[in-house]
């Protein structure tokens, strides 16, 4: 059996990047709340003493983005002076402006629309823009997820519950970790290093500090994964107390890897955060992920890997492909064929099945978009495993 190794991080809320993606999502939310047809694509970019808000918003309802960012930075923690960035008095800026008439032009009236060949009303909305989205899953674990980032996602929430909960009262909120587990052919045996750091007061003894983590952190997380060669660094760098906008920019979207398979699969590039599901960047996401789940689910393959290419105001991908890396039951284009009569890869299609607009996006923000149990994940769902398999 071939040996190889396998890695992959996490960041805590507290991670400007992060508090970026928290802040769009939440404006996101707000409006699906009093109007699910707005058009919303939100990126927001923090750095010391500011929060600056653009995008492209066409809404009905009227949200204060003001005091939505105020209480997402100060409900992660950034609440106090000392902690470099306060939420409380920190300059918010908004340069939000509507929609593009060509974009929303675009997307109202498809392709198929504009030329008459409409066959239903899922053919008269296109996508919100081009490019390829991709879907993941493998056996590695219940959920279907790479071990890898199931694992840096399960040390950074619980990072986050330390603090939290008081149980280590000098955390602070930014954090980040990393987990590289060992494979034997494809499958996981073992944790060979586990990286932490984890933003704290100043006052804490470096010493005390890696005890700690060891302790209440490292080995109740993933114990049953550690062996005793297993490399344990924690803040290697030594002090972590300067953290969040404070030491960093933070910017929506620029932990995608984070958000999705931890680097397995793929990515098209696309973000997810701030943006509404007429973007296939993130609707289009969520049904390659879902489709890919559900070929392993069904056991047609122990791998699954989706791509779906969209074309700006056209409704139908311009193409859709399926490999399962050699692992498939029946030839990946046997496959292929059945994931397209089985699900409707058009935008609308997603929006309607997947139940989209709604708001359910901020406590996706952290911690990622897939595998997860604890928020309203449709994606994850895998009820039409029987369609499925009729299909094959």
């Amino acid at each position: 059996m071939t040996n190889n190794t396998r890695t992959a991080e996490s960041v805590t809320e507290g991670h400007p990047d992060k508090m970026a993606d928290r802040v769009s999502d939440a404006v996101l939310d707000a409006i699906l709340r009093e109007d699910p047809s707005g058009r919303v694509a939100c990126e927001t970019f923090l750095t010391t003493g500011l929060v600056l808000i653009g995008g492209e918003i066409t809404t009905r309802s009227y949200v204060d983005v003001d005091a939505i960012a105020r209480r997402v930075i100060c409900g992660v923690g950034y609440d106090r002076p000392n902690y470099g960035f306060n939420g409380n008095d920190c300059a918010v800026l908004s340069t939000i402006k509507e929609q593009s008439s060509d974009i929303a032009e675009a997307v109202g009236h498809s392709t198929e629309a504009r030329s008459g060949a409409a066959r239903d009303p899922y053919d008269v909305v296109g996508a919100g823009d081009q490019g390829i989205m991709y879907g993941y899953a493998c056996r590695d674990t219940a959920s279907l997820m790479p071990l890898p980032i199931v694992l840096a996602h399960r040390l950074a929430r619980r990072l986050t519950a330390l603090r939290r909960e008081q149980r280590l009262p000098y955390l602070r909120p930014d954090g980040k970790t990393q987990v590289t587990v060992r494979y034997e052919g494809t499958r996981p045996v073992c944790v060979s290093s586990v990286l932490v750091a984890a933003q704290h007061d100043p006052d804490v003894e470096h010493q005390r500090l890696v005890e700690d983590l060891e302790r209440l952190l490292v080995r109740p997380a993933i114990e049953e994964w550690l062996d005793e060669d297993t490399s344990i660094m924690i803040n290697s760098s030594g002090r972590f107390v300067i953290g969040g906008p404070a030491s960093d920019t933070g910017m929506t979207g620029r932990k995608i890897i984070v958000d999705t398979y931890g680097g397995y699969g793929s990515h098209g590039g696309g973000a997810f955060s701030g943006k509404d599901p007429t973007k296939v960047d993130r609707s289009g996401a969520y049904m390659a992920r879902c489709v890919a789940k559900h070929l392993v689910a069904a056991e047609l393959a122990t791998e699954a890997h989706i791509a779906v290419a969209y074309a700006i105001g056209r409704a139908a991908p311009l193409a859709v492909s399926v490999s399962t890396r050699g692992t498939g039951t029946v030839p990946d284009e046997k496959l292929q064929s059945a994931v397209c009569d089985a699900f409707d890869f058009r935008p609308a299609a997603i929006v309607e099945r997947l139940d989209l607009r709604r708001a359910i996006y901020e406590p996706l923000s952290c911690y990622g978009h897939f595998g997860r149990s604890d928020v309203d994940t449709p994606w994850e769902h895998t009820e039409w495993i029987e369609d499925l398999r009729r299909s094959v």
